[in-house]
């Protein structure tokens, strides 16, 4: 596996891992997909995963982006975090840098670590090409959205995904995206339908872009991803934008 690869998750195109391996922070975290992936990578000899799902450095994948002509969403460590503790402050900053200068592309940052995020100042500003989002997957950590709305990103976005509670009458404000999923995998935890469909007015009252990425469960293929007899694949403008980049790029 590549640092880069053409992705599977459905609300982005590709990931960038300059960084990979992480650490557990809260509920979200206890039946952790990438940590699974890795330690299969790990027993498979790939060299990038040599220290399993330990923090991982990776400098030599800093300027891939740049080497991308065709715009891309791009969603960032999707194997780590880019607010954990073990990544320097002058590392998020190179990131931050590459993204700034590949602005043709739009990138995607998600964390649970909310609190190192909303104190982070990059040194190049905030790009406005960049995407930031918090994970909220059960109403004790609604705080971090607070501080996301900190921070100087244009595009703000939540993901509740592994949602493992009812959030009832959560406060939009300043957020351009709302992602919600189910846990998979074989201890995934469950996700009723009543969680899912209030979520989805909240987002529709407050003219939120709503995306329903999966059910989840231990067959999330078979689960699938249908809400009410369709799918729900709704993007903050900045997409849209992306599209038409793309079209004058072919």
């Amino acid at each position: 596996m590549t640092l880069a690869i053409e992705s599977n998750i459905e609300w982005t195109w590709s990931t960038w891992n300059p960084v990979t391996g992480c650490s557990p922070v809260s509920a979200g975290c206890d039946h952790c997909y990438a940590r699974r992936m890795a330690r299969r990578l790990q027993a498979m000899g790939q060299p990038r995963y040599k220290n399993g799902f330990q923090v991982t450095l990776h400098p030599d994948a800093l300027k891939l982006p740049l080497t991308w002509r065709k715009p891309r969403l791009v969603f960032v460590n999707s194997m780590s975090d880019v607010f954990h503790q073990n990544v320097p402050t002058a590392f998020i900053n190179q990131i931050f840098a590459t993204m700034r200068r590949a602005g043709h592309h739009q990138f995607q940052i998600l964390t649970k670590r909310s609190a190192r995020l909303s104190r982070f100042r990059p040194e190049v500003g905030w790009p406005k090409n960049v995407w930031m989002g918090v994970t909220v997957e059960r109403s004790d950590y609604i705080f971090r959205i607070d501080h996301l709305r900190r921070t100087g990103a244009r595009t703000k976005f939540l993901s509740l995904e592994p949602l493992l509670g009812p959030l009832p009458d959560l406060d939009l404000t300043g957020i351009d995206w709302v992602i919600l999923g189910g846990e998979s995998g074989p201890q995934a935890r469950p996700m009723p339908q009543t969680w899912v469909i209030d979520l989805k007015d909240q987002c529709l009252a407050a003219g939120v872009p709503f995306f329903f990425k999966q059910w989840g469960g231990r067959n999330r293929k078979k689960a699938g991803r249908m809400l009410l007899g369709q799918t729900w694949e709704q993007m903050p403008e900045a997409a849209g934008a992306l599209r038409g980049q793309q079209r004058l790029a072919l």
